[in-house]
């Protein structure tokens, strides 16, 4: 009889650490399908985290620099860090794409990006307010703002303007102004300037995913070309 309550004892304390462990299993799990962006906060603080001697690039946009629809390591900021790898180049490449951001989005996490050193800030923004109808003084009001904060929080960081444009159906004056945004907040701020980031792969399907917008691997290829031409003579200097 003492031999079948031990047993049982046994069992009944095994059975409640198993049922402890699959509940603590199962907080986890739902803990992390309620904080979605935990992996990409996660991603940000281990890139930040590099050797004082490393200065660190930042790509600061939406889903183009995120890499919408692709691999991470096939996102144009990836491979201009394989490109700085390859020439010997001690910098450290950060993408903070965020798919869908506006710049009101990106003004508003500004502050918690730039906790870290920033030597190079790659700024892209603008392209989901121009395809949202964003009034064009707010889009240029944000974007002054996210060049001021960065100019205040580190004077001697330098910030690279990847401009944009919108497809033609969204109206012809809209679209002019919007384009226009770009060179006249470069000049005014003297900014380095990426004319138009997606030159040579907007409007090419073969170049792009199924929505049009988002370039495909390939496409991504010509992206970072357009991005070092700009980049290399920043890092030159």
């Amino acid at each position: 009889m003492i031999s079948i309550m031990t047993s049982f004892r046994t069992f009944r304390f095994t059975f409640l650490f198993a049922f402890l462990v699959f509940c603590n299993s199962c907080k986890n799990e739902t803990q992390k399908a309620t904080e979605p962006s935990s992996e990409k906060i996660q991603s940000w603080e281990n890139s930040a985290a590099v050797k004082d001697s490393v200065k660190n690039i930042l790509f600061y946009g939406n889903s183009l620099t995120a890499g919408y629809g692709l691999d991470s390591d096939e996102a144009f900021p990836a491979l201009i860090q394989q490109k700085l790898d390859s020439l010997n180049l001690d910098y450290k490449v950060i993408n903070a794409g965020l798919s869908g951001e506006t710049t009101a989005g990106g003004l508003g996490r500004l502050d918690w990006i730039l906790k870290q050193p920033v030597s190079i800030f790659i700024l892209e923004l603008g392209a989901n307010d121009g395809l949202r109808g964003v009034p064009l003084d707010e889009t240029r009001k944000n974007l002054q703002s996210i060049i001021d904060k960065v100019r205040q929080k580190d004077p001697e960081t330098n910030i690279i303007l990847a401009g944009m444009q919108l497809p033609p159906n969204i109206g012809r004056e809209y679209t002019a102004e919007f384009k226009e945004i770009y060179p006249s907040l470069a000049e005014k701020n003297d900014l380095y300037l990426i004319p138009f980031l997606l030159e040579d792969v907007a409007g090419k399907p073969d170049l792009n995913q199924g929505d049009g917008i988002h370039p495909t691997a390939e496409g991504q290829k010509i992206v970072a070309r357009n991005v070092w031409e700009i980049l290399r003579e920043v890092i030159s200097e």
